[in-house]
């Protein structure tokens, strides 16, 4: 399996597919899963010949089970590394979640020339966590609640959330998919319990305000309205306007994880995003 070993001796696992002379497409799962998360979507670029990347974040999937280095900064140096090691030219990068925001702090700092594009979805930025600058964020005890719970019993929370809010399987009428739960808690069961740990710290309490205002290529922010983990109103309508070129667009009713559940509705938006 390829992997590209970052500074501090860590492996981080990617995924290479399609022609190398394409236009990459980079994509960054969401806490606590891999880069199998991103298997239609992939599936879907290489139908229409691009070269397609995912890795594993450290501490997630198959990258080395780490106990430091679990917050922002590193996530998006470890991805400076990849992009450095397959010498990624005009790539376009789309993280979904925790991904998101990684996303948004790689670009930030990204040398020139590596990044053509980039989107969000169901994205953390700019904050999630209430503070007196951020009255509409969620209450630290709501994150409080995600690492007892990961800390007492993982494997447990790791069959609750997506069987209930990370796909809106809670809501009435929704037809539930059994393997679409079982993958999710396979993915998340192959990462290590303290990265995931650590990881709910930055992607609650990490601050991308100025990850945005720097950002000066085009960034597709696509969000459900009805999504139960990272709550709309205070994430992707204030994204946008912090952003230099950035388009909103909204999915009625659509949950958190809806590149699973609706990847038919968004995956020729991101096409369509990329090719314009």
């Amino acid at each position: 399996m390829p992997y590209v070993t970052v500074s501090d001796g860590t492996e981080i696992y990617y995924k290479d597919l399609g022609p190398r002379d394409a236009q990459p497409i980079v994509f960054h799962h969401g806490w606590p899963l891999s880069a199998d998360d991103w298997d239609n979507q992939m599936l879907f670029f290489l139908g229409h010949g691009y070269r397609v990347i995912a890795h594993d974040r450290r501490g997630h999937g198959r990258s080395t089970q780490t106990w430091d280095g679990n917050e922002m900064d590193t996530y998006a140096a470890d991805v400076a590394a990849l992009a450095d090691h397959l010498d990624l030219k005009d790539a376009v990068h789309i993280g979904h979640s925790t991904g998101g925001g990684e996303v948004a702090h790689y670009v930030a700092r990204a040398k020139p020339g590596r990044v053509a594009k980039a989107v969000l979805i169901g994205a953390v930025p700019p904050i999630m966590v209430k503070s007196d600058a951020n009255p509409g964020g969620l209450p630290i005890e709501v994150f409080d609640g995600f690492r007892k719970a990961t800390a007492d019993n993982r494997a447990q929370f790791f069959v609750d959330v997506p069987t209930g809010p990370f796909y809106g399987y809670n809501r009435e009428g929704v037809k539930v998919d059994q393997g679409v739960i079982w993958n999710w808690w396979r993915q998340g069961m192959m990462g290590g319990a303290k990265a995931h740990y650590d990881c709910i710290k930055a992607f609650s309490e990490t601050d991308f305000t100025d990850d945005l205002k720097a950002i000066d290529v085009p960034v597709l922010v696509m969000h459900g309205t009805d999504d139960q983990i990272v709550p709309y109103a205070d994430s992707a309508p204030l994204s946008v306007k912090l952003l230099r070129n950035g388009t909103l667009k909204s999915y009625d009713g659509l949950p958190h994880g809806m590149c699973t559940t609706h990847p038919d509705v968004v995956n020729p938006d991101l096409l369509a995003f990329i090719q314009n």
